[in-house]
């Protein structure tokens, strides 16, 4: 049987989680920020690594590839655009990888916007998307354009509802206090609220999601809805534009960052 199982890594800093998908011989590693609690599980569980998954180059996601690759001689992917030391398999768009060993078949999708390289891990109706798409937000704009990530987020978005969103970072109780800003008269994203804060209250996560939940909920993802066009005209008191999705969301996501 297949597990999911989330390893949370530089909490208080960064509050990452790095995923483990594994049945009860094997593992996949998902942007190993550090090494130090994979190699406690590995152990603990008595898991064989076949593979460490990278999304993008930033430290708190590889920081752990050389420690882990120094214990197992194991094949490191990573997105091609991008140099990060270690990554032995560079992977663009619709390159697929396969491990027969859980039964795992994962699709390549580029997704540039947080950073230009950024790739995310698609199949077995799970989603692992590192800084792209959070919890009722995106990771910020790095690099690119609006319209790259507005693109990135719409490719997301067309997946299956029912996928299961494995991002990299606990943000989803903080991004929820801006998505009411931006649509106070959402009704179910007032209810995500509350089931959200119940979860945190219990030290419980709240990722992974469903991808409906983000379509219901995340204004990164919801450019096209009126209370969100006039909420952000509001903030910006006119100064910007919102004449169509790509320039929502770039005044979204600069609202986000002064937030």
């Amino acid at each position: 049987m297949l597990k999911i199982t989330g390893l949370p890594a530089l909490t208080g800093t960064y509050d990452n989680y790095i995923w483990l998908i594994h049945t009860d011989q094997f593992a996949i590693v998902v942007d190993p920020g550090v090494a130090e609690p994979v190699l406690n599980f590995l152990s603990t569980q008595q898991l064989q690594p076949l593979a460490i998954l990278i999304t993008h180059r930033h430290h708190d996601h590889v920081s752990g590839i050389k420690s882990l690759t120094e214990v197992y001689n194991i094949p490191v992917y990573g997105p091609r655009l991008e140099a990060i030391s270690g990554v032995t398999e560079r992977l663009s768009e619709g390159d697929e990888i396969a491990f027969e060993a859980i039964g795992v078949r994962l699709k390549i999708l580029e997704i540039p916007g947080h950073t230009l390289g950024h790739i995310a891990y698609f199949g077995n109706g799970l989603l692992f998307c590192g800084d792209t798409l959070f919890g009722c937000a995106c990771g910020k704009m790095f690099e690119g354009t609006p319209a790259q990530y507005w693109g990135s987020l719409q490719r997301l978005a067309n997946l299956p509802p029912a996928t299961a969103v494995y991002c990299a970072h606990e943000y989803t109780e903080n991004n929820i206090r801006f998505a009411r800003l931006c649509e106070p008269s959402n009704l179910r994203l007032r209810q995500r609220q509350s089931e959200v804060s119940e979860l945190r209250k219990k030290d419980s996560p709240t990722v992974p999601f469903s991808l409906a939940d983000e379509l219901a909920t995340n204004p990164f993802l919801r450019c096209n809805q009126p209370e969100i066009m006039q909420s952000v005209s509001h903030y910006f008191a006119n100064t910007l534009p919102v004449d169509d999705e790509v320039a929502v969301f770039a005044a979204l996501r600069k609202w986000r960052d002064q937030f």
